[in-house]
């Protein structure tokens, strides 16, 4: 197969003499660049990878990872588009890119991160996607009981029509953090036999995400009472269109009937943010609780649009405080109902 050299002409400033071309390849989309922790790639950092890609990429640029642990925070910006992380290992344990500040870590000016500054991994760039990998935020929570502010994203998404394909997202409250833009901007996320895990709100934001064939673990927090809600929506209300889990796994450690489904976040108390959650064809573990909706502060969960479908397991029991679709509502609550949008983009073929 005949290789050839893409020179990245200028897009290496400032990464001094660690990366002559990025080569294209058929095993790879688009041009690539070798992301190597002991040093035998072509740069050591996955931040360093993404500073290579040049702005306005209009074609898929592949970042090459082998095995090893990266630590520190990566920004992928709005004008680095077409984006591919891709692990080298044998699964997706073997690549680990990781942070550990949480909400209220104080920056060097004695400020603090905040939740969205708190993300190992910040997605603006549009067409992003990533494969056999894990991302973390492994903020101790026991070690810094001065810090009560704990959210600690392990990814943030900003972008439209971005895909995980066998990833793993670890940490504790906040672990994935799916938004747009603006509160007017429809993003969409597919995620693909992921493993995502955490306790509080670990699955949140206003996007439009499918999460198809998903493994969803809730970490126990030793509470005998309440360990944490997997979702925190706050979908804009003119987007009909939320979270859909779709043959999903919820599994847990955690105490029989101790997890709630979701509870409805109103950022800023925004009247506008109306959380949309379908969770359909799905196996549910004995630790969800036989009424699964909660409200959030003073925003009862009854206002927001929750939904269940023809799911199974001991978590599943059919109550009056657990909405069902019918048949016919069913049929607009699809993964292609979710992400199509106005280009019809289809991620799933």
């Amino acid at each position: 197969m005949r290789r050839r050299s893409v020179l990245l002409a200028g897009a290496l400033a400032g990464i001094a003499g660690t990366v002559a071309a990025a080569r294209e390849a058929s095993a790879w989309p688009g041009p690539y660049i070798t992301v190597a922790a002991d040093g035998s790639g072509d740069v050591s950092t996955i931040q360093a990878a993404v500073d290579a890609v040049p702005p306005g990429n209009a074609e898929p640029f592949t970042v090459k990872i082998r095995p090893g642990t990266y630590e520190g925070q990566v920004v992928i910006p709005a004008d680095k588009p077409h984006i591919v992380l891709r692990g080298q290992g044998p699964d997706p344990t073997a690549v680990v890119i990781s942070d550990n500040r949480a909400n209220g870590t104080p920056k060097p000016d004695g400020t603090t991160w905040g939740t969205s500054g708190s993300a190992s991994v910040t997605i603006s760039g549009s067409d992003f996607s990533a494969r056999n990998l894990t991302f973390a935020n492994t903020f101790d929570e026991a070690a810094h009981p001065e810090i009560t502010n704990r959210q600690a994203v392990a990814v943030l998404t900003r972008a439209d029509r971005i895909v995980f394909d066998n990833v793993r997202f670890l940490a504790n409250q906040d672990t994935l953090y799916l938004n747009s833009p603006d509160a007017a901007v429809v993003s969409r996320v597919y995620l693909r036999k992921c493993h995502i895990e955490g306790d509080v709100d670990f699955i949140f934001g206003r996007a439009t995400a499918v999460l198809d064939r998903c493994a969803i673990h809730s970490l126990e927090r030793g509470s005998a009472t309440n360990n944490g809600y997997v979702t925190a929506a706050s979908t804009s209300l003119p987007n009909p269109y939320g979270f859909l889990l779709s043959e999903c796994r919820l599994t847990s450690d955690a105490p029989p009937g101790t997890v709630a489904l979701g509870r409805p976040w109103h950022p800023s108390n925004d009247p506008d943010a109306v959380a949309e959650v379908t969770i359909r064809d799905s196996v549910l573990g004995a630790h969800i609780a036989t009424t699964p909706w909660t409200d959030f502060g003073t925003w009862p969960w009854r206002d927001a649009r929750y939904a269940e479908y023809h799911n199974r397991g001991p978590g599943a029991a059919v109550t009056p405080d657990r909405p069902q679709l019918t048949r016919e509502q069913a049929v607009t609550r699809t993964i292609a109902a979710y992400l199509s949008g106005s280009d019809g983009w289809d991620p799933v073929r």
